[in-house]
């Protein structure tokens, strides 16, 4: 009978992970997603659908960032275009499926061209680029006020969902079963030879020129991916909202999205999954602290703040984000089976 050293049997269970289908994985939080949406109240029901949107967009940007390496401060804009995409279509044809399909299209457009030139750009001169985007697309809205009435937005118009179910249920459900399609499809994507192509680009371009792999391709379809995310996240956004206004994508907002992603960890989407939750609950738990000090004004303040001390805290104790303490452990694991 052949013995198993503790190192061996922690590289199998490493082996074991990778190799289960993401689909065995989305189908049970399908499952518990729906359970839930029955046994929360309607506000809970509420977040837990605002935390559905923000999955697709720090999904696709942890793709972007964490796997491919660039850095984009102007995700907040992209799902500006999305939203804005979606009430469009709704208020003229009121199909939101088709809605939605042309809102990630649209976006997904827009990313290419930015992708584009991001990648001729490195560093600091990127995250200049996205951010004059993230400046640049709301303002568009405020300048062209015959078609997006200007500051006061667009009313997105939705057709009432069955009397079996709430307002909120149906949020839910919309917004995690695009969710959810969207992490099966990235991680289905990351799995194959595109996922080696954007980490081995993110790594050591040079290298990867070597082995074959088109560098600006690859960054460009990188963007491009990311983008089609946040559009969706930003036309679920509309769907939450029931409205779209230039001040829903403020600059705070895509830096909050970036903070989120690393806190969770970079290059891995269970790492996108709590900045998920840490961009619903964070902001909730600033404007609770606010309105029982009397102060509205501390919101924003309070939010970015919480990110900051979080972000500072994370990075401390687990460099890697959150997700990274399990690999911590499984190091340790490793080392006591070496002793």
């Amino acid at each position: 009978m052949t013995m198993v050293s503790a190192p061996k049997k922690v590289a199998i269970s490493r082996k074991k992970r990778q190799r289960i289908s993401p689909l065995l994985v989305v189908i049970p939080a399908a499952a518990l997603i729906l359970a839930l949406t029955y046994a929360l109240p309607p506000f809970r029901n509420y977040q837990l659908a605002t935390v559905g949107a923000y999955l697709c967009v720090t999904a696709g940007l942890t793709v972007l960032t964490g796997l491919n390496g660039q850095l984009s401060l102007g995700h907040g804009a992209l799902m500006a275009t999305g939203a804005y995409t979606l009430a469009l279509m709704q208020n003229r044809f009121n199909l939101l499926v088709a809605g939605i399909v042309v809102a990630v299209l649209v976006t997904t457009v827009v990313g290419a061209v930015i992708g584009l030139a991001a990648a001729r750009l490195r560093g600091p001169y990127l995250a200049g680029l996205t951010l004059a985007v993230a400046v640049v697309v709301p303002s568009i809205a405020s300048t062209f006020d015959e078609t997006f009435n200007s500051d006061q937005g667009l009313t997105v118009a939705l057709e009432p969902p069955p009397d079996a179910i709430t307002v909120e249920q149906w949020q839910a459900w919309v917004c995690w079963g695009a969710a959810l399609v969207t992490v099966l499809l990235l991680a289905y994507l990351i799995r194959g030879r595109f996922g080696r192509d954007l980490r081995a680009v993110r790594d050591d371009e040079t290298a990867a020129k070597l082995a074959g792999i088109g560098v600006a391709r690859t960054q460009v379809l990188a963007f491009v991916v990311s983008a089609a995310c946040a559009g969706l996240a930003g036309a679920l956004f509309a769907v939450l909202a029931q409205s779209v206004s230039p001040g829903a994508f403020p600059l705070t907002l895509s830096l909050f999205l970036l903070m989120a992603i690393v806190i969770g960890g970079l290059g891995r989407l269970v790492g996108a999954l709590i900045g998920a939750v840490l961009l619903v609950a964070l902001p909730s738990f600033a404007q609770s602290i606010a309105e029982s000090s009397g102060s509205v004004r501390l919101e924003g303040n309070l939010a970015l703040t919480f990110f900051g001390v979080v972000l500072v805290v994370v990075m401390l104790a687990a460099p890697g984000g959150l997700t990274s303490l399990t690999n911590l452990r499984i190091r340790r694991k490793s080392q006591k089976g070496r002793k």
